[in-house]
């Protein structure tokens, strides 16, 4: 367990450094997410529902969050691919999972410039109040968000070692994430069929127990089941992967770009 912490621990680091010098994930992360909320709040402003601006700039937030999992998982593989390293990924002596996983949770942790920048813009141009009814459920409803989608990321990466085009499956994804779990748009609102897949989606639970937290309500049952969710993950993302690892050795497509 200290080894596999301290693996952990070095991995997000780096890759948490490594994904900041990025500007493509910067851009993803800190600016596209302003636009998002900008259009979200005179949106709200333009409507008769009532709400508050808040709950639309937490689902700004998380937008861009999902964002920053969805592209990092969904290129994870094929940048190692590109760089020549993944066979050394896979053939040191470490698992796998303890490779991937503190590099989706990077990706996953590098959205937190996407709520920064959401929050801050709004409070400076909108005058978005920032009173937080639950504080101290928002501080854990928060990393709970962040490490559930980081494991979904695990999930989406563990499914990508077979797929050279992975990319264009992110940039299916992105998109209908965003609708069927609620950041923009109420569940209420979607037709009864989609709530099945929104339930068993971490964002849907993470930005429901932040809203909660910061609007008022009972955050906790959402909060613990994005926690089981991301519980779910990581044990899917361990069988997918060493399955996927399995046929991609034996068919030879390990390294095709």
């Amino acid at each position: 367990m200290r080894h596999a912490f301290r693996l952990f621990w070095t991995g997000w680091i780096f890759n948490l450094k490594n994904l900041t010098l990025s500007g493509f994930f910067m851009l993803n992360a800190a600016i596209l997410p302003i636009f998002y909320a900008t259009i979200a709040y005179f949106m709200f402003r333009a409507g008769t529902r009532s709400g508050s601006l808040l709950y639309v700039s937490l689902g700004a937030g998380m937008m861009g969050i999902w964002s920053s999992v969805l592209f990092g998982s969904g290129g994870l593989i094929q940048w190692q691919r590109w760089q020549g390293t993944l066979e050394y990924v896979i053939g040191v002596p470490t698992r796998l999972i303890f490779v991937l996983l503190p590099m989706t949770i990077a990706t996953a942790s590098i959205g937190l410039y996407s709520l920064a920048t959401t929050l801050a813009w709004g409070w400076l141009i909108f005058d978005l109040p920032l009173d937080l009814a639950h504080p101290v459920w928002f501080v854990i409803a928060l990393p709970t968000a962040i490490f559930a989608l980081g494991l979904l990321g695990l999930v989406l990466a563990s499914t990508f070692v077979l797929l050279r085009n992975a990319n264009s499956l992110s940039n299916l994804l992105e998109y209908p994430v965003w609708l069927v779990t609620g950041l923009l748009v109420a569940l209420s609102l979607l037709p009864g069929w989609t709530r099945p897949i929104s339930y068993v989606l971490a964002p849907t639970w993470g930005i429901r127990g932040m809203r909660e937290a910061a609007l008022g309500g009972d955050p906790a049952i959402p909060v613990a089941i994005c926690f089981g969710l991301g519980l779910v993950y990581l044990v899917i993302g361990h069988f997918t992967l060493g399955y996927f690892e399995v046929r991609a050795r034996r068919s030879a497509t390990l390294a095709l770009r």
